[in-house]
């Protein structure tokens, strides 16, 4: 049968040509899904060469292709077109998954060799791109607010330092003021922090840092607050260079994502703080050569699909409990760095990532 369908073919030389300059992905599948041709977009699509893939099943090349699949037989079943947006796939030599456009039509019919036309087009970055512009549209919105919260919080702040300072005068246990001094550091930080988001032109105090150093401190804190069931494990990258950053504000901004994890994971899972250096990233409309990954992955239940496209507003929250402003902060702290925080989740899997380009401030960027 793939000879008697190649023999057709060959008449198509010019089309086949043409077909390979398209961007869309293009194959010839028949009812039992066997690939019969594909388009050089194809080719780059699977990682793959039209010798390794003609006469092999679609599923076969697919991790999770029920959907496209499905779309494939109901043609067959109807002789109509169908197409569906959004769909996620993986292929079976990729490592992450995708979102497609995929739609079906007839293509040659006849009783022993009807084939459908599979059109699939890569919209991964378009809507990456689509959702990275909403999350920055969300910052200016969320910031005014939290600066008029930010005015709420320094009163009680101050109150709370004093406290801790009374009380470490009136304690002889050098082991228990070493409780007040840890009190009154954070304190001091979430002053100076307060202090940031009322400032003028919200510009960050940088400094060359280690990001590791920042999130040894996180991890401490995380663990200390972390109920015994949790684990918060580290997978950093040792390549990564240090770069200028506001020390109070992206500790922050990591403790916010993951307090956030370890709450709803609620008694037991595993937290994951991960770092890794990335070229040719774009954030928003701007592209930078080499960019900061620091992720937070746990195995929670994920976030709700209801509250996924508005999390980083603030006040919006899955926990009854919950001020819903974590998020919010840390997003705009980020963004003063010209960074983005951008997530995934599902079920058992769920993963912030925080982005921070590196800039011509910072002294390694040409070494990495």
């Amino acid at each position: 049968m793939v000879a008697v369908l190649a023999a057709r073919l060959q008449p198509m030389t010019d089309l086949a040509r043409i077909l390979d300059h398209l961007n869309t992905s293009i194959m010839l599948v028949d009812r039992a899904k066997t690939i019969h041709y594909l388009n050089l977009a194809a080719e780059n699509l699977l990682g793959l060469s039209r010798n390794q893939i003609i006469g092999k099943p679609l599923n076969e090349l697919l991790r999770n292709g029920i959907e496209v699949s499905g779309l494939v037989d109901r043609t067959f079943d109807t002789w109509q077109p169908y197409a569906r947006r959004e769909l996620r796939v993986q292929w079976i030599n990729g490592s992450e998954e995708m979102i497609v456009d995929c739609s079906v039509s007839p293509f040659e019919d006849g009783t022993a060799g009807s084939t459908v036309l599979l059109e699939i087009s890569d919209t991964t970055q378009h809507q990456r791109i689509s959702r990275e512009t909403a999350l920055l549209n969300q910052v200016g919105g969320s910031r005014l607010m939290i600066r008029q919260l930010a005015h709420e919080i320094k009163n009680p702040l101050g109150g709370l330092r004093g406290a801790a300072q009374l009380l470490e005068r009136q304690l002889s246990d050098a082991g228990m003021r070493e409780y007040t001094s840890i009190i009154i550091s954070e304190a001091d930080r979430l002053k100076a922090l307060v202090d940031a988001l009322l400032g003028p032109g919200h510009t960050p105090h940088k400094e060359l840092i280690n990001v590791h150093e920042i999130l040894q401190h996180v991890r401490q804190l995380l663990t200390a607050d972390a109920p015994e069931g949790i684990v918060v494990d580290r997978d950093y990258d040792p390549s990564l260079p240090p770069m200028k950053l506001d020390r109070h504000q992206l500790i922050q901004a990591m403790l916010n994502l993951g307090r956030n994890a370890i709450q709803a994971m609620q008694t037991s899972g595993k937290l994951i703080l991960r770092t890794r250096a990335i070229t040719g990233v774009s954030i928003g409309t701007k592209r930078h050569r080499l960019a900061a990954c620091i992720q937070f992955e746990d195995n929670g239940p994920g976030v709700p699909v209801h509250l996924q496209d508005t999390l980083f507003y603030p006040f919006v929250t899955g926990r009854a409990e919950g001020t819903g402003l974590g998020l919010a902060i840390a997003q705009d702290l980020v963004s003063r760095h010209g960074g983005l925080i951008e997530f995934e989740s599902r079920p058992g899997n769920t993963v912030f990532t925080l982005l921070l380009p590196f800039t011509a401030d910072d002294s390694n960027v040409k070494a990495a």
